[in-house]
């Protein structure tokens, strides 16, 4: 069994509260979801109203399918014209890591 991780840090552009990051944040979180069968949530920055840091987890048997989810996951995030993606974070952990 292979977990994967990936975090994304995003900068919103015309947002000037916390109730308009929410109407961005939240479709971005459900497409992850819909399209790719991953747990995902906002994790971060949860105070700021223009970052976000969205998390992302994926399971599966293979640690390539596990890279490719969540490397199609930061391409979709990246490709919104309504952010910018400061940094993405993968991490993954197999049966060798104790």
């Amino acid at each position: 069994m292979f977990v994967g991780a990936l975090e994304l840090d995003v900068l919103f552009g015309d947002v000037h509260s916390l109730k308009q990051k929410r109407s961005v944040v939240r479709p971005i979180v459900a497409e992850l979801r819909r399209k790719f069968e991953v747990s995902v949530a906002e994790a971060g920055h949860l105070d700021l109203h223009r970052r976000a840091l969205i998390g992302v987890a994926a399971v599966a048997a293979d640690a390539e399918h596990v890279r490719d989810v969540l490397a199609a996951c930061e391409r979709l995030v990246a490709g919104r014209p309504e952010l910018e993606l400061l940094s993405a974070r993968h991490r993954l952990v197999g049966p060798e890591d104790d």
